[in-house]
């Protein structure tokens, strides 16, 4: 069984940061992309950024390049998003998920995803 917890989520000032946190099991972040999506208020699950299996390749989406990073701990099965210079507008639901296909390539759509964690609030105040 194929589990995703997201932890991490919170109340943060404009300009500040947050790191959130995914930890699977039932598969491991080396065989599989893994991504985040975000959901704000009346919105759709948006991309935010995504890590492919072999840890060597990232994508983002265009309003969080230079402030926001992807990475993973192997070890610990876990992946991260590292937020600085945190907006209001980057108020939502984080979510993560990970890919439909062993070894297959990191995408920004999220019906790539098979599994979701159940999301962490991030809410940034102006």
């Amino acid at each position: 069984q194929v589990q995703l917890v997201e932890s991490g989520g919170g109340l943060v000032q404009a300009g500040g940061s947050l790191r959130l946190s995914c930890a699977a099991s039932g598969r491991t972040v080396t065989t599989y992309p893994m991504a985040w999506f975000r959901r704000a208020p009346g919105n759709e699950r948006d991309f935010v950024a995504a890590i492919n299996w072999g840890g060597g390749t990232t994508y983002y989406e265009d309003s969080v390049k230079g402030r926001f990073t992807i990475s993973r701990d192997t070890a610990k099965n876990t992946v991260y998003l590292q937020m600085n210079s945190l907006k209001p507008e980057d108020t939502a639901i984080y979510y993560c998920g990970i890919g439909k296909a062993k070894y297959g390539p990191a995408s920004t759509d999220r019906s790539s995803y098979e599994y979701w964690g159940q999301g962490t609030q991030v809410t940034v105040s102006s």
